[in-house]
Formats: structure tokens, C-alpha cells, sequence
């Protein structure tokens, strides 16, 4: 979040399971990382993964799950405006394998399968879907430079099912019948399908410096989500390991995003308080971390950013490695 998308190709951690499947190759050592996203309105994202290189470091494979939605909301209606004392929650889940391979030392591939389960109240959809990612990773003047690109939640439509859906209404009178008496009759709405939010990415990293214990790389990454307008973000990271010799590092990053649907609706609709901060679109983050010389590493990531009219949010990450 703190690089804006730039993250596509330095995703070199168990981050790759999210952000690029290609990149999961690229992992040193088996490890754990888990993060939750405060986002907008009281909503959470909890995500967590574990993955182990294969294979001699050939490869790797991965698994992840992942909830985001919100709980125990009153239920009004306009029968009951103070609530009618029941309460719901709407959630969205997903589980997922990744695998990925070294095709060389310079280009790998990776693929994700996962199920996706919608809870809307007491109604449920789900879907399955696929992600497939690519990274290439070479020298430009001497200095590391990396190319990815990734097409995530490609697949089948959310259907939906649920008892609410069940209802009992009266036949409608059909033109010639006349007046004729019918009791109730048990149906069920017909739902409409809806496609998963498919989005193309691309990104490109390159280290102004680099050295054997720090660089400063600079990103760039251009996307276009099927339900939203086209979004190009820029950003850099300085990182640096061994810091005075000891086992810690530290990492900085910022980016800015342009989103324009963070202004309009994919309607083209104004939303109806629009913000005039020219800093939408700017995050900031770092992280520490630990690795000892036994292959045991221990890291801690922070991010915030602003999104505009819809409010800051922030993100908390934790990894584990061994």
C-alpha cells in the first residue's frame, strides 16, 4: 500500500502471494505473514498466508486466505426506524493455493487458484477465480531493474442463494382469467450474476542504488480494473539490511496514486462531497525487521495512505520467517 502498486515487481516476500504470483519464486526461506487493512467505514481486511520454497529454490508454493467485510450491524426497517433488534454482517472470503516457478534466473511465472464466498446478510454467493502473475528481473547500467505484470480474479460469477430470497406471493391475475381466488405461492427472486472486479497490472522497479546492504529503487505501476477507470501510480522505497552491522533493517517507502475513482463513480457521478485535498492519493510507510544468520527472520511493515472523499486508511503487517 505504502508504494502505491509499485509493489508488483519488488514483491519478493510472501506479499507475492496477494500482489503477483510470479514473485513468489523469488522467496529465500519458508515463512508466515499476516496483515489487517482498516479501511473505510469501519471495514477490515484480514489476510494471511504461509510459503515454502521447493525444489532447491526452483520454485515455490503457497497458500492464503483472506476476509474483508463488517459485523453486527442493526437491522432497521420502516416498520421498526429504531431497529428491530436483529443484526448482520457482510463478509467476503477467499482461499487460494499459489505455485510458482524459476524459468530461469532472470524470469519466473506463478498461477493462484482460489474460491471466493460472498455473505450478504443471510444471502451467499460464490465463485472461483485465477491470478497469474510474471517477473523479470535483469541489470540496466549495471543496477537491478524488474518487470511484472499480473492479471488477477479472472473467472466464473458470483450466483447468489439464500432464505430470504424465498417469498410467497399471490399469482398475478392473467389477462382472460377473470376474477379468480389464489392463495399464496411460494417463489424465489431470480438474482442478476455479478463479475469478479478482473484487473490487468503492470509495473516496472529500477535501483537508482544499490549496494550490498541498501538500495533505492523507484516504481511505477499502471492497472485498469474492469469495474474502474485506468489508475498509474509512482513511488520509491530506500531499504537497508545489516544496518551498522547488526541483524536489523529498516525500510522506507512513499508513492502517490492517480486514481480518478477515487473522485467519480464508474457512472461518471460526482460523489456528492467531493474533497479539494490536492494529497489524495499519497501514502507513506517502513518496516524493521530481524534475520539471524540461522535463516530466522522477523519483520514488521506499517502503511497509510489517503484516499480523498472516502477518508485514511491504514495497514499493519507481520512476517515470520524461517
Amino acid at each position: 500500500m505504502a508504494l502505491g502498486g509499485g509493489y508488483l515487481p519488488l514483491a519478493t516476500d510472501l506479499g507475492a502471494l496477494y500482489a503477483n504470483p510470479g514473485a513468489l519464486a523469488l522467496i529465500k526461506r519458508a515463512g508466515v505473514q499476516g496483515s489487517q487493512l482498516n479501511y473505510i467505514a469501519d471495514t477490515k481486511l484480514n489476510w494471511g498466508g504461509v510459503a515454502t520454497p521447493y525444489g532447491g529454490g526452483s520454485g515455490a508454493i503457497g497458500f492464503s486466505i483472506g476476509s474483508f467485510g463488517f459485523s453486527d450491524q442493526p437491522v432497521y426497517t420502516p416498520q421498526q426506524p429504531n431497529g428491530t433488534g436483529e443484526f448482520y454482517s457482510v463478509s467476503e472470503t477467499y482461499a487460494a493455493m499459489t505455485v510458482a516457478k524459476n524459468f530461469s534466473d532472470r524470469f519466473s511465472v506463478g498461477i493462484t487458484a482460489k474460491g471466493v464466498f460472498d455473505r450478504l446478510g443471510q444471502v451467499s454467493g460464490n465463485a472461483f477465480a485465477v491470478d497469474f502473475g510474471t517477473h523479470f528481473h535483469s541489470q540496466l547500467a549495471g543496477k537491478p531493474i524488474r518487470f511484472a505484470f499480473a492479471l488477477t480474479n479472472l473467472g466464473t460469477n458470483l450466483t447468489y442463494k439464500g432464505d430470504p430470497l424465498k417469498v410467497t406471493s399471490v399469482r398475478d391475475t392473467l389477462p382472460g382469467d377473470g376474477d379468480v381466488p389464489s392463495g399464496p405461492v411460494a417463489s424465489t427472486r431470480l438474482t442478476s450474476p455479478f463479475s469478479l472486479p478482473t484487473k490487468f497490472a503492470v509495473g516496472l522497479a529500477y535501483d537508482f542504488i544499490s549496494t550490498s546492504d541498501a538500495r533505492l529503487t523507484v516504481t511505477s505501476e499502471f492497472n485498469q480494473m474492469r469495474s474502474n477507470k485506468a489508475s498509474f501510480s509512482a513511488g520509491g522505497e530506500f531499504a537497508a539490511e545489516r544496518v551498522g552491522g547488526s541483524p536489523f533493517g529498516v525500510a522506507l517507502r512513499a508513492s502517490y496514486t492517480s486514481n480518478p475513482s477515487l473522485a467519480y463513480s464508474s457512472a461518471g457521478v460526482a460523489f456528492e462531497k467531493q474533497t479539494d485535498d490536492k494529497s489524495a492519493g499519497l501514502a507513506v510507510g517502513g518496516g524493521v525487521s530481524l534475520a539471524s544468520r540461522g535463516g530466522f527472520a522477523l519483520g514488521f511493515d506499517y502503511a497509510w495512505k489517503k484516499m480523498g472523499a472516502l477518508g485514511d486508511v491504514s495497514f499493519f503487517t507481520v512476517s515470520l520467517g524461517w
